[in-house]
């Protein structure tokens, strides 16, 4: 009588609800795993390193969307499960949202944070290994999470900085990075001459083996920028490799400090003077 009496027909619904819900998220994650594995397995073998940033990023984002896909698909297996037993679903999907309003008051800041993530990994704002400075601080990029992007300083102290805290990403490395140097030299110099020498230094860093492939276009020598209280601003801009910009604006510095000695121009660095009277008495 037990047997007889058994609900057969909702609980051969439930196991189908059940069965389906697992062939659907085994299949999804198959392809999931399957498109993701050949697009991060090709950008490894690339071999640089935007690309297996890129590749950290994509393995990121599968990651997200596969946690979105089986919630989804376990929230619509309970529903329908409800659905089959008779369960008035109207009453909990209220109160669930009900639950939802409080939890999302409480953990506005998490909810921020993580949709923030997804727009940087999304969008590739910035990657592993590019220099950015983000909710004012600056940094490499040692890694990019769904909630917080994590920033290892020039000092060595590492920053770990909620997503959702970034107003404004600046990538100082993005492709490519721009030096721009302003040289000061004495008023009592010739400005032609001046521009001269520091052209001819431009030309000599970029046929530098060692240094000219760092460059992405020729140096450019844009002329008298400012006329200072103690000197005459010179202006130059480099186009570099995007890791390259430090290590070249301080080469060319050294370098054309030298230059300036040997060719007897002077730097102006700040003069006091005093004037000394003595009284007659």
């Amino acid at each position: 009588m037990i047997f007889a009496a058994a609900p057969w027909t909702e609980i051969w619904q439930t196991v189908t609800i059940l069965v389906v819900s697992v062939v659907v998220w085994l299949v999804m994650r198959f392809l999931i795993h399957r498109w993701s594995s050949r697009t991060q397995r090709k950008l490894v073998e690339s071999g640089d390193l935007q690309s297996r940033a890129r590749a950290q990023r994509l393995e990121t984002i599968a990651r997200t969307f596969s946690t979105v896909v089986i919630v989804t698909i376990v929230v619509i297996a309970i529903v329908m499960g409800l659905a089959v037993w008779g369960v008035p679903i109207a009453p909990i999907v209220a109160s669930l949202s009900v639950v939802g309003i409080g939890i999302g008051f409480g953990a506005q800041d998490l909810v921020k944070d993580v949709i923030a993530g997804l727009f940087v990994l999304l969008e590739d704002q910035y990657s592993v290994g590019d220099v950015v400075e983000l909710a004012g601080v600056s940094g490499t990029v040692v890694e990019v999470r769904l909630r917080t992007t994590v920033l290892r300083g020039l000092d060595g102290s590492v920053h770990h900085i909620p997503n959702g805290a970034v107003r404004v990403a600046t990538n100082l490395t993005h492709e490519s990075s721009s030096v721009v140097l302003d040289l000061a030299v004495a008023y009592e110099e010739s400005v032609d001459r001046v521009i001269e020498v520091i052209t001819d230094e431009t030309i000599v860093l970029a046929a530098d083996p060692d240094w000219g492939p760092r460059l992405i276009d020729q140096p450019t020598v844009l002329g008298v920028d400012e006329l200072a209280d103690s000197g005459v601003i010179v202006r130059v801009v480099m186009t570099t490799d995007p890791d390259q910009r430090w290590a070249v604006k301080r080469e060319f510095l050294r370098r054309i400090k030298n230059r300036f000695d040997d060719e007897g121009i002077e730097i102006p660095y700040p003069h006091l003077t005093i004037d000394s009277r003595s009284e007659e008495t």
